[in-house]
């Protein structure tokens, strides 16, 4: 089977990469963002149609959240122009696309859990470009949509990362306790990631760690699994002022998992620890 991989240096991208090796599969072309530009479409087809994937794994994207209040059309170039891309060189080469999406698709004031079905309605900028590549790919013949939240992993910047940085810094922290979701660990998912294409999966997923969770009881974990004294001060959305707005509920529905006999990714709780001694590792 041959992989093509957008993004392949990111979070994600670095642990995907280790997980298809640890597997065998050893036949794919990762380009990073210096040697090939998604936007550039006719750089783009010339590349995937002379490498003719069995499998794109389209992990690219603009994430700067609050930045992409004011750089609108960066973002969309990227996120939507650069998907639109992806696809058109996926129907080419007949190739299976795994799109990564984001809880950010969502509102965030339903009641309960959001299940994959449920319609989008982004309530920032970010949230919309990644809601619009999901109805592009979703023109195509064979696909997969994964949304995904609070993203952790060794290779890049994350909120766990941050929370230890500060707590380094200051005596005091003020984190915001009225937004509800899953922490996601980029090992566990590329795991998964990894299992899809393997059983041949289709269709629209959602994939976090399991249980629930607020930026508030997320950092103050990490802080006691790191035996770190520190004032944490719980906060509401309302008085923590950023650009974009967040959705206050991103609980995912996980259950078309268990549908297609695909294993559920560990506890937060679990991956928060495990990442924590990775971190310990590497320094």
């Amino acid at each position: 089977m041959k992989i093509f991989i957008t993004g392949g240096a990111g979070q994600l991208g670095y642990d995907l990469i280790k997980e298809l090796t640890k597997r065998g599969f050893n036949d794919y072309l990762a380009p990073t963002i210096d040697e090939l530009d998604i936007t550039n479409l006719s750089e783009l087809k010339k590349v995937i149609t002379d490498y003719n994937p069995d499998v794109i794994y389209h992990l690219a994207a603009y994430t700067a959240v609050d930045k992409a209040e004011e750089n609108k059309e960066l973002c969309y170039k990227i996120n939507v122009s650069g998907t639109e891309n992806i696809c058109t060189c996926a129907k080419l080469t007949n190739s299976k696309v795994v799109y990564i999406s984001t809880d950010y698709v969502f509102q965030g004031n339903k009641d309960g859990i959001y299940d994959v079905l449920d319609e989008p309605n982004p309530v920032n900028y970010y949230g919309y470009t990644k809601y619009l590549g999901e109805e592009c790919v979703k023109k195509l013949k064979d696909y997969l949509i994964v949304r995904i939240s609070w993203v952790f992993g060794i290779n890049g910047n994350n909120f766990i990362k941050t929370m230890l940085r500060l707590a380094s810094e200051k005596d005091e922290l003020s984190v915001v306790s009225d937004q509800i979701g899953s922490p996601t660990y980029t090992k566990d998912l590329a795991r998964l990631l990894v299992d899809m294409i393997e059983t041949k999966k289709t269709g629209i997923y959602h994939a976090t760690n399991e249980g629930y969770t607020s930026w508030y009881e997320f950092a103050k974990y990490i802080f006691d699994e790191s035996n770190i004294k520190i004032k944490l001060n719980g906060i509401k959305t309302s008085e923590y002022k950023t650009l974009a707005k967040r959705p206050l509920n991103s609980r995912l529905s996980k259950d078309k998992l268990d549908e297609e006999n695909l294993l559920r990714l560990p506890s937060w709780q679990d991956a928060t620890k495990r990442f924590l001694e990775e971190l310990k590792e590497e320094k």
